[in-house]
């Protein structure tokens, strides 16, 4: 009890001597960081940040006289560094919980507004040709020449005739293994 006054006044001191007795307290208290490990299954490294954040905030309470001395100052600080310890489990702990709460992209886009939902619509369909037009470059010049052709609304027989195929048939195939191809690109 006598050690808690001296520290008490130490902390209350001139720079000097509150520098000294912060290390002092510091140090006479650092077994919780093994404690907050053991007991709250943390690990070292969040042990240890909530024993400084317990320590910081224990000097703050005592320079401003916000600790009244009912409880030893061992007392007051394990009650703090608890708090801490719990306070980085419930963080932990919720924090992993929210990665994992998703919800499909149209339930999503449901809640939005109209104006935000056309923007991102808008969005959405630009990344998608954009993927299809480098996927379209990487499966060949003619499988890209054909489908670009088929979707311009050509015919296979015209199709077939611009880039000398022998029948609309040929042409028919051909786009079908092109559009596998396509599939295969983007898929991953």
């Amino acid at each position: 009890m006598e050690q808690d006054i001296q520290i008490l006044d130490g902390l209350k001191g001139e720079y000097a001597k509150r520098t000294r007795y912060e290390q002092i307290l510091y140090r006479q208290y650092a077994y919780f960081i093994d404690e907050g490990a053991r007991k709250y299954n943390l690990n070292n490294d969040d042990s240890f940040s909530a024993y400084s954040d317990t320590i910081l905030s224990a000097i703050h309470n005592i320079v401003n006289e916000r600790f009244d001395g009912r409880s030893s100052l061992k007392t007051y600080l394990y009650q703090i560094f608890s708090n801490k310890c719990i306070d980085l489990i419930r963080k932990n702990t919720t924090n992993k919980h929210q990665v994992h709460k998703t919800m499909p992209v149209a339930d999503a886009m449901s809640q939005l507004p109209d104006s935000t939902r056309t923007v991102i619509d808008g969005l959405i369909t630009n990344e998608l040709k954009a993927t299809v037009r480098k996927q379209l470059d990487a499966i060949g010049e003619k499988c890209r020449k054909l489908l670009l052709m088929f979707e311009d609304g050509l015919t296979d027989k015209e199709i077939a005739a611009i880039l000398s195929y022998n029948t609309a048939a040929v042409v028919k195939t051909t786009r079908l293994r092109c559009l596998d191809k396509l599939r295969e690109k983007i898929l991953n």
